[in-house]
């Protein structure tokens, strides 16, 4: 599986993944998973929202038991982020089979479309949809760097956009959902330890902040005259590290738009995109409000005009505690060499958008380097066998038993 899905979407200059929603490298993961489902004769379909579902008994029956991740990237991604946890459900049930095991509950294998929000900015859209944290038309009117919107790409993949919502019939008829991922930190390598679970994950957001500036030349335009975007925009950066920094949280601004985008202009406008988490949410609204103020203030120093729109917010998900709890005896259970690690994350993950209308869980999958998003994201191939086990005997207790 890791070899026919490895080549697809990869820039063969930087070697990352750029496997965007609704794009041709999605399209190839998508024939990727269907193809997978029918090898193993496992009933395919596609949602209203464009997720992907490969079912192992009646999807009807209820009390279903459902794993999966998504295959979309972040630009220049690595090759675990989503794909692991999708791969390794398709495993854990060829090792369910090996086993003999027999569930008396549905079994299903998902693929969340446009988990990333790469392209349109929105992270877990798929199954943001799906659980009714989004509506249809502020999904429809998504719009990518080129000003394609949302519906426009999905019409030219072959889906109806018109068909996108809430999903909460499928929803009703999921017993649990849990998500193996590949972990983005240390916190496993430290402990020593190749498969952890995840307790919480923290409250985060992305906030849109513009910089109003003036246009003007950069070779005629005295200093003192200048009203330079650029110039707030980087004090704005270096006030969100700090104001992170004293609280414990993190904020990042990944990315920025400049225009006109000239090498001898003033620029006349720039955007930049601050990603913030913590622990809670009290401590992120501290955060954002300082790195909000930091800006304004220096934006009059500069003669810049400051507008800060927020674009998306997940509140803090605490994982179900009675199904972490079970599948922490799962793991620990006799012939256990030790227990699992549970711990948080900062990442956000469709496990969490979904947790209000459907148990769900979390396994993790040692990171050495512990770097993600990024091309040198790595695990170990026993790690990754060890997770597919772990799985496979979380599903097997949940679904067989």
């Amino acid at each position: 599986m890791w070899r026919d899905l490895l080549p697809i979407g990869r820039d063969g200059r930087t070697l990352g993944y750029r496997r965007f929603a609704w794009t041709s490298a999605d399209g190839d993961c998508r024939a990727w998973f269907k193809a997978q489902a029918q090898t193993r004769g496992l009933a395919y379909e596609e949602d209203r929202n464009g997720n992907q579902w490969a079912w192992q008994g009646n999807p009807l029956a209820g009390e279903a038991i459902v794993t999966g991740s998504h295959l979309d990237s972040v630009p220049d991604g690595g090759p675990f982020d989503g794909p692991l946890g999708v791969i390794s459900a398709f495993a854990a049930l060829d090792e369910l089979k090996a086993r003999g095991a027999e569930p008396h509950k549905p079994l299903a294998v998902v693929n969340f479309a446009d988990e990333e929000g790469a392209r349109f900015g929105l992270a877990c859209t798929g199954s943001r949809l799906t659980a009714g944290k989004l509506t249809a038309q502020a999904a429809r009117d998504l719009r990518d760097a080129d000003g394609v919107t949302l519906a426009a790409a999905m019409e030219s993949a072959g889906h109806d956009p018109m068909a996108i919502g809430p999903d909460p019939e499928r929803l009703s008829r999921i017993a649990a959902f849990v998500e193996l991922h590949v972990e983005q930190g240390r916190a496993l390598d430290e402990l020593a330890a190749p498969v952890g679970l995840a307790s919480a994950i923290w409250p985060h957001g992305r906030w849109r902040f513009d910089f109003h500036g003036e246009a003007n030349h950069a070779g005629t335009t005295r200093l003192e005259d200048r009203h330079d975007p650029m110039l707030t925009y980087a004090n704005t950066v270096l006030a969100a590290r700090k104001k992170a920094r004293v609280a414990g949280a993190l904020a990042t601004f990944g990315k920025v738009s400049v225009e006109p985008n000239g090498v001898n202009a003033i620029a006349s406008l720039v955007s930049g995109w601050l990603d913030s988490r913590a622990a809670d949410e009290a401590t992120l609204a501290e955060v954002v409000a300082a790195v909000r103020k930091a800006a304004v203030e220096r934006g009059e120093r500069d003669g810049v005009r400051v507008t800060v729109a927020r674009e998306s917010f997940t509140p803090v998900v605490e994982f179900a505690h009675d199904l972490r709890d079970r599948l922490a005896a799962l793991l620990t259970g006799e012939g256990a060499r030790t227990a699992v690690p549970v711990l948080p994350t900062g990442a956000g993950h469709d496990a969490g958008i979904l947790s209000e209308a459907v148990p769900t869980a979390m396994l993790f999958v040692r990171n050495p380097t512990g770097v993600s998003h990024s091309p040198a994201e790595s695990a170990a191939e026993d790690d990754c066998l060890a997770g597919v086990t772990a799985l496979a005997d979380v599903l097997e207790g949940l679904a067989c038993r």
